[in-house]
């Protein structure tokens, strides 16, 4: 295991952040840097990330995520489902310090690094629950609820619905094929008494070359 204090220099060359990504996260830029330290070194060293993914690690990784703010008010408590490496759960902490983000992740390793990598940043407005997001029904309760890679749509309704309170949402980091995944989900939609879908194409401002697709389902 590698010291936390040596990520950077034990790091792979790491992606230069897009023109404009300072001034997207403003004052947890610094923060957002650390971040991608350690996914570069001990994200790698742990099997969280793939080492192949450095070289596009803020457009892939922490910018495609980091766009999810964008649908998250100050107000919220953000449910990450299956944080796995803190994404897209400690992008969003970082640009919304007032929301409180709970990353929620089964695998023990997994919550181990969380845990060094949330001290490291010093994310006070962060939680980190080691469970199934099914688990965790009449534990926890969410106004947010963010995937991204976790499951197909309809399984992530099945998963989250109960720990999603009235007028709560569903934000799903989504890839291309998410149009046959929400036509899969349509009766689920219907049954459980969510809203219609609306698919958000986003790109922070233009700092993402190609955008991301967040799926915003609302639990009326």
């Amino acid at each position: 295991m590698t010291d936390q204090t040596d990520v950077e220099s034990d790091s792979p060359e790491i992606e230069t952040p897009p023109a404009g990504t300072e001034e997207y996260f403003g004052a947890a830029f610094p923060a957002a840097q650390r971040y991608a330290e350690h996914l570069a070194g001990t994200g790698i060293e742990w099997g969280l990330i793939g080492p192949r993914e450095v070289d596009r690690l803020w457009t892939r990784h922490i910018l495609n995520c980091a766009v999810v703010s964008e649908y998250v008010d100050d107000g919220d408590v953000v449910g990450d489902v299956g944080s796995g490496a803190g994404l897209p759960g400690i992008p969003i902490a970082l640009l919304r310090p007032e929301a409180k983000i709970v990353l929620i992740e089964p695998m023990e390793r997994r919550v181990e690094w969380l845990r060094m990598v949330v001290d490291d940043l010093g994310l006070e407005n962060v939680r980190i629950v080691r469970a199934r997001v099914e688990e965790l029904v009449d534990e926890e309760m969410f106004t947010v609820v963010t995937a991204r890679a976790v499951k197909a749509m309809t399984t992530l309704i099945e998963w989250t619905r109960e720990v999603i309170s009235p007028g709560g949402r569903i934000l799903a980091l989504k890839g291309a094929s998410v149009e046959g995944e929400l036509l899969k989900a349509k009766k689920l939609i219907k049954r459980y008494r969510l809203s219609q879908p609306t698919v958000h194409v986003v790109d922070g401002g233009g700092l993402l070359d190609v955008p991301s697709r967040v799926v915003e389902i609302v639990k009326k």
